[in-house]
């Protein structure tokens, strides 16, 4: 630990790069989340001694250590959550800091996908703001894929997108990113009051609205917050009136003027398509060998074995082989009630094969990585040849006692339904084989794949499990990023060029419940969920930089059977962009305008753009009014300018960019009197 700390530390120093040094490093983090896992006495020595360790190496910036409280001066602890709204540090003149604010969650496979709303997110932000917090860090802020075999868990999937505000591809997610963006503005404009003195709070109205001030002499910044997840708030502040929307905060940098509210995005939506792009691949395929108990390369031995202790994990597959002998007046053999054949296995997949035939899988989950294999299965007179194919789906990646997590088949293995009733097949003769043939001599790369034979045309595997499959292609042009759409597969592993880009699993579908998601309320990772009945996760990452212009190798491994030709190769491009903007709604513009002296009509403006290189053709829906639904899924609500459409098409059709004052003039008159409105659109980008 300390040998590796200190090479870290004398890395980052040999480049100049902590602040103390003019660099860009202005923190350091020892440990993390240690606190949750330690044990008794020992557990907290070890900690203090970690703090201590990395203070005594004089990176001259602050040392953090997340979620642990008792950690020692001068190290400051810190928060990692949703929401950090009651935290404190353990000593009064430490900085109240959040090391880790959760953008979303990440995927498991056969989990559906955790969405955190943007206006959930900025509220948490505002509210640590608001409470005195001097530092907030996102967790993710990038999202990313675990290329190789590196996704934990086990079963988290090879995408670790997590909602960020920019996704897995490297994109802007909006309204996340821009939502995000305005916020920091809005603080940023508070910064005189904010570092000069500590809030003071007063109830606005009833329990659930405050006004948190900071006010010293030369500066005043005050936040408006409604904590109510049902009801919009009318209070007042400063002898002016304020609309607070459910679950949000109001931040007005001078105390009068509403620049931004947590609950009101200003930033636009976007909708992206994973477009095919090309012609479809010409594949080859060969098949992986069952290993069986003969192989010479196999090891033999009494008993079962776990899997990462043999394995070392060096890869995700082990073979379990042995004979089972039954003799000829066998009953089953002439009533045909085949044996149950019995497996149990501490995780994560298992495929069986009797005789080099597959006879099932199973596998586990997240919570429950263990996983029984029961079925009745054919045998025959004589030696029958039994090979499991132990399958692991990453290392565990939090937790007590890593060493104790096992993987594999542990047992007990039984075959019910003989003459003798049950035999015990754990304690005989098994044999092992790690990893796979195509594994050994490296199918996946181009000297690998040129060693044996494959096969093509009307001789191609299909659906038939343990098969490679192999093509070539050529870069696509521009610059969006790529991916590959796995839809018709069922589950291994992907190769470019003889790099990882991880494992697929189309076939895991994801259960749970995804219902309407409201912003309001906390947040959990099971509360706001889309892909419940789908496949976890379909498309796959191709990084453009470990492409070459012509003739890229890709290499899938297919443990269950799938139909390769309907794989494709897919872009990720901006489909449509939407806005959603209330009259009066606070912007940063109003403050610009008014610290600047300008007399401007304040009314609120929609935005819209597209990507560099597209444009907006079409305006697909517009309306001025009440309307419903959101980005995709607009419709008409009771009240509708029926002029909605003209403003759009007049300033926008054709051009990248565009932007619509939100005002009843604009858009024929006021549609309903007395009723609050607002400007729903969606362009199309091409």
């Amino acid at each position: 630990m300390q040998k590796f700390t200190e090479k870290i530390v004398s890395l980052m120093k040999s480049e100049k790069l902590f602040e103390s040094q003019g660099g860009p490093i202005i923190l350091s983090q020892i440990e993390n989340e240690y606190e949750g896992v330690e044990i008794g006495a020992p557990g907290k020595a070890y900690a203090k001694w970690a703090a201590e360790m990395a203070v005594g190496l004089g990176t001259g910036v602050p040392w953090v250590m997340c979620k642990q409280e008792d950690a020692p001066d001068p190290v400051i602890n810190t928060c990692n959550a949703y929401y950090c709204t009651d935290f404190k540090p353990n000593k009064d003149y430490k900085p109240k800091m959040w090391t880790e604010n959760w953008t979303g969650w990440y995927t498991e496979f056969g989990g559906a996908i955790p969405h955190r709303p943007a206006e959930d997110l900025a509220f948490s932000v505002a509210r640590f703001i608001q409470n005195g917090g001097s530092f907030v860090n996102y967790y993710m802020y990038h999202g990313g894929t675990n290329f190789g075999r590196t996704a934990g868990g086990p079963f988290i999937a090879t995408s670790y997108d997590y909602d960020a505000p920019i996704d897995e591809f490297g994109l802007p997610r909006e309204p996340k990113w821009g939502h995000l963006r305005d916020l920091h503005k809005a603080i940023k404009l508070c910064e005189p009051a904010l570092v000069s003195v500590d809030p003071t709070v007063t109830k606005l109205g009833n329990n659930n609205q405050e006004a948190h001030v900071f006010k010293s002499n030369s500066a005043c910044a005050a936040f408006l917050a409604n904590y109510d997840t049902q009801s919009t708030a009318r209070v007042t502040f400063g002898n002016a009136q304020y609309s607070l929307p459910p679950w949000s905060i109001s931040i007005l940098p001078d105390c009068k003027t509403e620049v931004y509210n947590t609950a009101r995005l200003g930033a636009q939506s976007s909708k992206m398509k994973m477009a095919p792009i090309g012609s479809a691949f010409s594949w080859q395929s060969y098949i992986e060998e069952i290993a069986s108990s003969d192989d010479k390369d196999s090891i033999t031995t009494n008993g079962l074995w776990e899997q990462i202790n043999v394995t070392r994990d060096a890869t995700d597959y082990l073979w379990y082989m042995t004979d089972v002998k039954i003799d000829p007046d066998e009953a089953f053999l002439k009533n045909g009630q085949n044996p149950l054949l019995t497996i149990f296995s501490a995780g994560h997949a298992l495929n069986v094969f009797i005789n080099g035939q597959l006879a099932g899988m199973v596998y586990g989950e997240l919570g429950n990585p263990k996983l029984t294999f029961s079925q009745n299965v054919k045998l025959v007179a004589g030696v029958n040849k039994i090979s499991f194919l132990s399958v692991a789906v990453g290392l565990p990646n939090v937790g007590l006692h890593f060493e104790t997590w096992n993987a594999g088949v542990l047992g007990p293995v039984t075959l019910k339904g003989l003459n003798e009733g049950t035999r015990e097949l754990s304690g005989q003769k098994w044999s092992y084989e790690i990893g796979l043939k195509g594994e050994t001599i490296s199918l996946y790369t181009f000297s690998g794949s040129s060693s044996v034979e494959w096969m093509e045309g009307s001789s191609l595997a299909q659906k038939q499990p343990l098969t490679w499959y192999k093509t070539t292609f050529d870069e696509p042009q521009g610059n969006y990023p790529l991916a590959l759409d796995m839809s018709s597969m069922g589950k291994g592993q992907i190769w470019i060029n003889g790099q990882s880009i991880g494992r697929h699993w189309p076939g895991y579908i994801a259960h749970g419940n995804c219902g309407n998601c409201n912003y309001a309320g906390q947040f959990t990772d099971k509360k706001c969920r889309s892909n419940c009945g789908k496949p976890t996760q379909k498309r796959y990452h191709v990084p453009r930089s470990w492409l070459k212009p012509k003739g890229n190798l890709l290499v899938v491994f297919e443990e269950w059977g799938g139909d390769p030709s309907r794989i494709s190769l897919v872009g990720r491009t901006t489909s449509s962009v939407c806005t959603d903007i209330f009259e009066g709604q606070p912007m940063l513009k109003n403050w610009h305008m008014i610290s600047s002296g300008k007399v401007e009509s304040m009314q609120p403006k929609a935005h819209l753009w597209c990507p560099p290189g597209q444009k907006i053709s079409q305006i697909k829906f517009a309306s001025y009014g009440m309307p419903q639904g959101t980005c995709g899924s607009y419709r008409e609500g009771s009240c509708h300018a029926h002029k909605s459409y003209d403003a759009l098409e007049r300033n926008c059709a054709g051009k990248q960019s565009c932007s619509v004052m939100v005002a009843s003039e604009v858009f024929g008159g006021d549609p309903c009197p007395d009723s609050q409105k607002k400007l729903s659109v969606e362009a199309v980008c091409s």
